[in-house]
C-alpha cells in the first residue's frame, strides 16, 4: 500500500537482485516494508558497466524515484558494501540544496531517501589493506582481471579510473543529517577493517546517527544472516 515505508536494496560489488544475499535480504525487510531491489549498471542482467561506487548514485536515485511514483511517501535505501558507499553518497546528494556532479537534477526531492542504512561500507576510497581489497583492485584495474570478473562473476567493469575521484563516503556523511543513518560492521569483515566504520560515525551527527558492531559478523549482504537483518529491518521501520 503507498503509506507502506519502501525500502531499495543496493547490493554489493559483483552482486545482483538475484543472488540468495541480497534475495535473503529483501525476504527480512518485506515483514515491515514494501521492497525494491535492482541490479547496479554492469551487474547480473542490468546493462552498462560497473564504474565501482561512482555513477551508481545515478542508478539508486531512479530507484528511489520509481519508490516514489507507486506512492510511498517514506523510502529508505539500504546499502552493502559497494551499495553502502553508494547510499551514503546518494544521501549527499540528493535531497540537499547541493547540485553536484551529476546534474540539475541533483537535490529532487523525489528521488531523496529519508532513511540511510550503510553495512559494510568503506570510509575512504583506494583502500588496499587487506588481501580482498588487493585482488579486488588489481580485478578492476588490470584488462586479465576485467575479463575475470565479466566472465567468472558477471560483473562487466569499464576501464579507466574515475575522473573526477567522486565525494568519498567519509566526506559524504556530514551531508546526510539530520535524516537517520545507520552504519553497521562486522568484527571479522574481512575487506574493511573497524577503522572505516568508525570514521563514518565519528564524521556523522551524533544525535541522528547509529554505529553497530556486530560480533561474528563478516562481511556484506552474503554474510548477514536473518537475526541481524530483522534487526535492521526493525530499525528501518522506527525510524521510517
Amino acid at each position: 500500500m503507498p503509506e507502506t515505508p519502501a525500502v531499495v536494496l543496493a547490493h554489493g560489488f559483483t552482486g545482483a537482485l538475484d543472488r540468495p544475499g541480497l534475495r535473503r535480504a529483501a525476504q527480512a525487510f518485506a515483514q515491515r516494508a514494501a521492497v525494491i531491489t535492482f541490479s547496479f549498471r554492469g551487474h547480473g542482467g542490468s546493462g552498462g558497466h560497473s564504474s565501482v561506487g561512482d555513477r551508481e548514485v545515478l542508478d539508486l536515485a531512479a530507484a528511489v524515484r520509481w519508490a516514489r511514483s507507486l506512492g510511498h511517501e517514506r523510502v529508505a535505501t539500504v546499502g552493502f558494501s559497494m551499495g553502502g558507499s553508494v547510499v551514503l553518497r546518494h544521501a549527499a546528494l540528493y535531497g540537499s540544496e547541493r547540485r553536484a556532479e551529476y546534474g540539475e537534477h541533483a537535490g529532487r526531492t523525489d528521488a531523496h531517501a529519508d532513511t540511510v542504512v550503510a553495512v559494510s561500507a568503506p570510509s575512504r576510497w583506494y583502500y588496499r589493506g587487506t588481501a580482498p581489497m588487493r585482488r579486488l583492485h588489481w580485478a578492476i584495474s588490470r584488462p586479465a582481471g576485467r575479463l575475470i570478473a565479466r566472465y567468472g562473476l558477471g560483473t562487466r567493469v569499464q576501464a579507466g579510473g574515475w575522473d573526477p575521484v567522486p565525494l568519498s563516503p567519509v566526506e559524504a556523511v556530514p551531508m546526510i543529517a539530520p535524516r537517520p543513518l545507520l552504519i553497521v560492521h562486522g568484527d571479522r569483515d574481512a575487506y574493511f577493517p573497524l577503522d572505516h566504520p568508525y570514521a563514518l560515525a565519528g564524521a556523522g551527527d551524533p544525535r541522528s546517527t547509529e554505529l553497530w558492531i556486530e560480533r561474528g559478523f563478516g562481511h556484506a549482504e552474503s554474510a548477514a544472516r536473518g537475526e541481524l537483518l530483522e534487526r535492521i529491518a526493525c530499525w528501518v521501520s522506527a525510524h521510517a
